[in-house]
């Protein structure tokens, strides 16, 4: 485990005994941004919420971060919890983290799902990024961040969930927010897809601007057997396809088949 590693706040609902499921979210949210697959999960899992470093109300060491240290946090987490195996779902940033702990530490984690994330992003868009935020705080953001993960159909409908999101991607400390932009700078997972061996569930959203579907594709393609489904939705499917989205994840955790068509390998089909 990594020696840098921090205690991430997290939040754990669910039967106490219940097989764990450990939901990592995007840069620039907190572990809130889980809230509609809750219910849906917790039915059956002992579900387990938290903020990654520098987010929330988890410690903010000092920048910049590495994706090892990310998931080296989540590793201790788990030590924390008395847990050796969990299964785990992440998205965006948070599926970077899972895709690096299933590659480096797959005796923990039991089945994987990857939502509208990527194995390598271009390095000097986080770089400025980083700066603007560094130099101007994360309010500055905000709304161009928000504007991203949401298609605009869906930010019409939902203002109040727009207004919200943009106000937690503004309470993020500048450096906790810095400090990750520099983990996914520096990121480069592809060599690392082959080596995972849990089961994986990837979605990508048809309408994601910020990680398109050949993102998702990349990742399919590379994991043994990982399965591929898409979401009519932007980057944050965990709420605008909420219900299709929880629907996949129940599936998956429990071994069965996906919703959507017969399982087809890296084959994308799009899920109701």
């Amino acid at each position: 485990m990594n020696a840098e590693t921090v205690e991430v706040h997290h939040v754990a609902e669910g039967p106490p005994d219940a097989p764990l499921v450990v939901l990592s979210g995007s840069l620039g949210s907190t572990l809130a941004m889980w809230e509609p697959q809750v219910a849906a999960l917790a039915a059956r899992y002992r579900v387990v919420r938290y903020d990654t470093r520098g987010h929330g109300a988890s410690p903010v060491p000092p920048g910049p971060y590495r994706l090892a240290d990310l998931g080296g946090d989540v590793l201790r987490l788990l030590d924390r919890l008395g847990t050796e195996r969990a299964h785990f779902a992440g998205v965006s940033l948070g599926g970077m983290t899972g895709m690096w702990l299933a590659a480096h530490a797959p005796e923990r984690i039991d089945r994987l799902a990857l939502v509208c994330t990527s194995a390598r992003m271009r390095p000097q868009d986080w770089a400025a990024r980083a700066a603007t935020v560094r130099a101007s705080g994360t309010a500055a953001i905000a709304e161009a961040v928000v504007d991203r993960w949401l298609t605009p159909g869906y930010a019409e409908r939902e203002p109040r969930t727009v207004r919200w999101m943009r106000e937690m991607v503004a309470a993020t400390p500048a450096e906790g927010y810095a400090g990750c932009c520099a983990a996914i700078e520096h990121m480069d997972l592809r060599g690392d897809l082959p080596r995972v061996t849990a089961p994986t569930l990837v979605v990508g959203g048809s309408a994601d601007p910020a990680m398109p579907p050949e993102h998702a594709r990349t990742i399919a393609a590379g994991i043994p057997g990982a399965r591929l489904r898409a979401l009519p939705g932007a980057h944050l499917a965990s709420w605008e396809c909420a219900a299709a989205l929880n629907d996949l994840l129940l599936a998956h955790f429990g071994g069965t088949a996906l919703p959507g068509g017969a399982e087809a390998g890296t084959e994308t089909e799009e899920a109701p």
